[in-house]
């Protein structure tokens, strides 16, 4: 899994994320995994292959094959 190295934090940043992962009784590490995954990956998105399907819904019939294939790539 990679890595990634965050210099240059400011100390109330840092004591903030800390503070904020003890509320979420987590590590620092994991609770900035999160904040980076939520602000990477946010919930509500439109994901590529649903959005496919639908225009391809609206085009015409769709074969479960194709619906299949759509729904691999989220």
């Amino acid at each position: 899994m990679p890595s990634i190295t965050i210099r240059n934090v400011p100390e109330d940043v840092h004591r903030a994320l800390r503070a904020r992962a003890v509320m979420h009784g987590r590590s620092a590490e994991a609770e900035i995994r999160s904040i980076l995954e939520q602000a990477a990956k946010p919930e509500g998105r439109l994901k590529l292959g649903t959005l496919l399907t639908s225009i391809a819904r609206e085009a015409g019939e769709l074969t479960d094959a194709e619906v299949e294939r759509f729904n691999d790539l989220e």
